[in-house]
C-alpha cells in the first residue's frame, strides 16, 4: 500500500515503489525489433503510451521511449536489449534511480497539477505521457485514468515538488 504524502477529500498524492524504468533511443524504422525485445508494442506517436501487465512504454520523442517493468525485470530487459544490439543499433540507459514517482489521484487532480504544470492537463489522453515541466523541474506526466496521474520526478529535484504538493493541496483543502 502507498502512504500518502498529503491528501484531503478530493485529491492524493502518494509516493509509489520503485520500478525498472529506462530510456531508449532507437531510430522509428526499428521499432518492431525494440518491440520484440521488451515484450511489448511500443507506440509510435509522441505521447501514446502502452501498457501490459507491469511493462509499459510511452513514446516521448521522434525517437524516444520511456519503458517501465517490474523492478525485478531490470536485468532481464537489459539483457534482452544487448541481444537485439547486434542487428539493431539503439541506446538503452537504465535511469531507475534517477526518479521517484508520486501517483496523484481525484477528482481534485487536475486542479493540483495546473498548479505548477504549464500544460492544458485535460487535453492530455488517458494512458499518454507527456515530458513537461512542474515549476521549474523537468518531470514526465502519465495519465492512468480521468483523474489519475503519475508525476515521474529527478530525485534531487522531489523535495522542490513534493512541497509544492502540499502546499497547493492545503490550499485546494481550504478553498474547495
Amino acid at each position: 500500500m502507498n502512504a500518502p504524502v498529503t491528501s484531503f477529500d478530493a485529491v492524493s498524492v502518494a509516493v509509489l515503489p520503485p520500478v525498472a524504468r529506462f530510456n531508449l533511443r532507437i531510430a522509428p524504422a526499428d521499432v518492431a525489433q525494440a518491440s520484440a525485445a521488451f515484450g511489448l508494442t511500443l507506440p509510435t506517436k509522441i505521447g501514446q503510451g502502452a501498457r501490459s501487465g507491469d511493462r509499459a512504454a510511452y513514446c516521448i520523442g521522434p525517437d524516444e521511449w520511456l519503458l517501465h517493468a517490474a523492478e525485478a525485470d531490470q536485468q532481464a530487459v537489459v539483457s534482452a536489449f544487448d541481444k537485439a544490439r547486434a542487428d539493431t543499433p539503439h541506446s538503452l540507459v537504465v535511469i531507475s534511480d534517477r526518479e521517484m514517482t508520486l501517483s496523484i489521484t481525484g477528482p481534485a487532480a487536475l486542479d493540483l497539477l495546473s498548479v505548477g504544470c504549464p500544460l492544458e492537463l485535460s487535453r492530455l489522453p488517458v494512458g499518454g505521457a507527456k515530458r513537461t515541466v512542474f515549476d521549474y523541474a523537468q518531470v514526465t506526466l502519465i495519465r492512468d485514468g480521468e483523474d489519475a496521474f503519475r508525476l515521474e520526478v529527478w530525485r534531487s529535484f522531489f523535495p522542490h515538488v513534493h512541497g509544492l504538493l502540499e502546499i497547493a493541496t492545503r490550499e485546494l483543502a481550504v478553498g474547495l
